[in-house]
């Protein structure tokens, strides 16, 4: 495939990602010799598939592996093992001109906004730079024309094209990094908690400006976010993730209305009530202990540490993601799923 080639559209009613058993561990050495005697499970046997246009939110505690998955599917993590097919192409088996042009098709949005642009490149300079690096022959009155064009689509004006990073606020920094990613025209973006760095009320108005791009441009997302309300915002399917591995999945309304897996029921019963005590509201679940280490998970299901489910077989088998409702597109990795 050549460099200035589009990748074909997948069928109808084929998915535009799909991630199958996507595996990152990294090696524990220890001793003088620096001999591995371990490896720490980040992310173990993972599959979704995401449709063209679909949000997908990824939710779960700090240190699931949510960061990890992302970054070994943009190419930042060599992963262990797996597949990553977009638009039924194997990603991970492209070649460095395929891979270009992979990258113009799908981008990403960084936590920190910060920390993710270079501090000595103006705005200009920082939104202008994808343009200069991705084999498109444009001419620089052009390329200025495009960074004006995408600052004022995510609400920066031309005043702040030749200000540097630290001449901006949070929320605009995040803006600046939004332009950057869509400078090309993707049409996927996976955000990994884009919104997390900044304040409640810059965090709502970002937001919007996602939910806003994404319908104008129509875009799809993969979203990941420890916050259990902003990733409802954006996502139209939820995927819970525990200790390197999805445990529950299905669309929105199901996941947050009928949710089958005990530590899906847990985290959406920490999300605050104003009507806590109303007699419908979720009883408030207290997991016991801390998540076990990822160099040495549970047998069995990874959960059963911390479930007040588990029994013996929780401890013997591995439950596998299989439907746990009548709605086929409801999974949950539980031996004993929560009744609807």
């Amino acid at each position: 495939m050549e460099v200035g080639q589009s990748f074909s559209s997948p069928e109808p009613d084929q998915p535009l990602i799909e991630v199958s058993d996507l595996v990152c561990h990294f090696p524990v050495r220890a001793g003088l010799l620096r001999r591995t005697v371990g490896s720490i499970q980040a992310v173990d046997k993972i599959s979704f598939s995401v449709q063209r246009g679909e949000g997908l939110g990824v939710v779960g505690e700090s240190g699931c592996g949510k960061s990890t998955m992302v970054n070994a599917l943009m190419g930042l993590v060599r992963p262990t093992s797996g597949s990553f097919r977009y638009a039924g192409r194997e990603v991970f088996d492209m070649s460095r001109a395929e891979t270009r042009r992979w990258r113009r098709d799908v981008q990403m949005v960084f936590q920190n906004p910060f920390a993710s642009l270079d501090p000595r490149m103006t705005v200009r300079q920082i939104v202008e730079e994808p343009l200069q690096v991705s084999g498109l022959r444009l001419a620089a009155a052009e390329r200025r024309a495009q960074v004006l064009r995408m600052l004022e689509k995510v609400g920066l004006d031309a005043r702040q094209a030749d200000r540097y990073p630290h001449q901006l606020s949070g929320g605009q920094r995040q803006r600046v990094g939004i332009a950057r990613s869509l400078i090309l025209g993707p049409k996927v973006l996976f955000l990994d908690e884009p919104v997390s760095a900044l304040d409640v009320s810059v965090q709502a108005q970002v937001l919007n400006l996602l939910d806003d791009l994404r319908r104008e441009l129509g875009l799809t997302f993969v979203f990941i976010g420890h916050d259990l309300s902003v990733v409802r915002y954006v996502s139209e399917r939820i995927a819970v993730m525990y200790l390197g591995r999805i445990v529950e999945i299905g669309p929105r309304e199901a996941v947050f209305e009928r949710p089958r897996h005990p530590y899906t029921l847990a985290l959406l019963s920490a999300v605050p009530q104003i009507e806590r005590a109303r007699r419908d509201a979720r009883k408030r679940i207290t997991l016991v202990g801390d998540p076990p280490n990822p160099a040495n998970p549970p047998s069995g299901c990874r959960f059963r540490t911390r479930c007040w489910k588990a029994s013996d077989i929780c401890a013997r088998l591995d439950p596998e993601l299989s439907p746990r409702s009548e709605n086929s597109g409801h999974m949950a990795a539980c031996h004993y799923p929560e009744s609807q």
